[in-house]
């Protein structure tokens, strides 16, 4: 989908060289020293400051690093990822406040409302693998722009399905799952094509942080639009904006700087020396998937148990712990939508910092393979060690920090496992997580839905917390024996 024609007067077209390439403009990103060495790191690079000897021009990183005023391209597209994940998880989200509402009008049980919560997942688990296939053939700008304008329409079309009965709710609950499915390996896609090894942790850190972002903006929004116009406005008001980010995402965005109209030559050349995809020129898009040979590998297997095992506790957290404040301690859906936000707010925070830790680490020299092992190491035992603490607090200041604290630890699983797809294999970013996204959605269907059933048969949250404890700790025993930040697949 080319950008419209008006849109070229609103950007530099790519034959300006005034737009020179710069380090990425993250709070947290690294001295430009740091970077330097980062990139240079194997000694392929000439000095930047310094004439080539072929040539007695000026090393075009040069450009790269010595001009700090201009917008890069490749900012752009992270930064439109980032509002399309916020707008995920708020699209997500909501259905965890408004369920409340929506269980006492339809007089919902326990078991119902874990079967709306989890026919989310029905949907967006058909689609992971599918998704990273599409984007890996078709570019991650199709995909994902169509994955957000299809999940957008589902979530208005919520309000209508809910009246016409549970079935019809289901289906479009489904549906809304099916375009969320692609969102990942999509945008795994475009990122392992846009964003160089030296920053691949932070974009990432930042574009996920925009799940969390959304949780906070989706949790804080709906008790009040539920509070003041109903609920059904939230599903109105948050699936318009997915429409409004779609027709920016068309005009804006491009599945690779070799197809950007818009970029300059130095930071495409700055971009395909620090992308080993692009690098070591081969196409943007894939012919065909060795399937066989990514099932082989014990470090994508470690992926697939991993993301499984992680999203368990992370799904049952998105999902329920609105239900968990009300029903244990006691709040209304106001006091329940403000706590559930905070957690998430300290996963934003954690998620960057996490994502700036493993940048630096890997630009002092550090293996890839030992930090992606030390983040997801963290990300594993610091959850499961809160979600401990949880059956001995009996407050909501306790109850809260216990809860911060888990997602907050949590959020170094970013630059772990969801940083590894791109390490393993960039080539085929998309199908990897598209795989291991699979199993982590399965999670999210058996835990959402198991601990429904655990509460209506036993009432204990203890239990619930008590299995997503086992699986941390199975991740993490995994995720140490098998996994490598090495590249496996050319």
């Amino acid at each position: 989908m080319p950008p419209p024609t008006a849109s070229h007067a609103m950007q530099t077209p790519a034959s300006s060289k005034s737009q020179d390439d710069g380090v990425y403009p993250l709070p947290l990103s690294e001295p430009l020293a740091s970077l330097r060495q980062s990139l240079d790191l194997d000694g392929s690079l000439e000095d930047p400051g310094t004439p080539s000897a072929a040539t007695g021009t000026v090393n075009p990183i040069h450009a790269v690093l010595t001009q700090p005023g201009a917008w890069r391209r490749r900012w752009t597209i992270v930064s439109l990822c980032f509002v399309a994940f916020m707008l995920c998880n708020m699209d997500r989200v909501n259905m965890s406040i408004a369920i409340l509402p929506m269980a006492e009008q339809y007089g919902w049980s326990s078991m119902t409302t874990g079967l709306v919560q989890s026919s989310f997942f029905w949907g967006y688990l058909l689609t992971q693998v599918a998704g990273g296939v599409w984007a890996d053939k078709y570019g991650g700008k199709l995909v994902l722009g169509l994955g957000v304008l299809w999940w957008s329409l589902a979530t208005a079309l919520t309000p209508v399905a809910a009246h016409m009965g549970l079935p019809a709710l289901l289906l479009a609950r489904a549906c809304m799952g099916v375009g969320e499915g692609v969102a990942m390996p999509a945008m795994n896609t475009l990122l392992s094509r846009w964003v160089p090894v030296a920053e691949r942790s932070r974009s990432l850190a930042l574009v996920y942080s925009g799940m969390y972002t959304g949780s906070v903006l989706g949790l804080a929004a709906t008790p009040h639009l539920i509070h003041t116009v109903g609920w059904p406005t939230v599903f109105y008001a948050f699936g318009l904006l997915g429409v409004v980010w779609a027709v920016v995402w068309r005009a804006r965005a491009a599945s690779s700087p070799g197809q950007d109209p818009f970029i300059s030559d130095a930071e495409r050349e700055f971009i395909s020396g620090g992308v080993a995809e692009q690098a070591s020129g081969r196409e943007d898009r894939v012919a065909g998937i060795p399937w066989r040979r990514l099932l082989s590998e014990r470090s994508v297997w470690a992926l697939i148990v991993c993301h499984f095992c992680h999203n368990w506790g992370t799904f049952i957290l998105l999902t329920w712990m609105p239900s968990y404040y009300n029903q244990v301690l006691g709040l209304d859906l106001r006091a329940s939508g403000f706590f559930s936000v905070l957690p998430w707010i300290t996963m934003a925070i954690s998620a960057n910092i996490g994502g700036w830790l493993a940048d630096t680490l890997i630009a002092r020299g550090v293996s890839v393979t030992t930090v992606r092992k030390v983040m997801q190491t963290i990300g594993f035992l610091g959850p499961a060690f809160f979600l401990t603490q949880l059956g001995r607090v009996h407050t909501v200041r306790g109850a809260v920090a216990c809860m911060m604290a888990s997602q907050g630890l949590d959020a170094f699983s970013q630059s772990g496992l969801y940083s590894n797809h791109a390490d393993i294999g960039p080539r085929y970013a998309g199908v990897l997580l598209g795989l291991s996204n699979t199993a982590g959605v399965l999670a999210g269907v058996l835990g959402t839905a198991a601990t429904g059933a655990i509460l209506q048969s036993t009432g204990s949250w203890d239990q619930v917390w008590g299995v997503a404890v086992g699986l941390y700790l199975i991740g993490t025993v995994v995720w140490n024996l098998a996994s490598t930040g090495e590249r496996v697949f050319d």
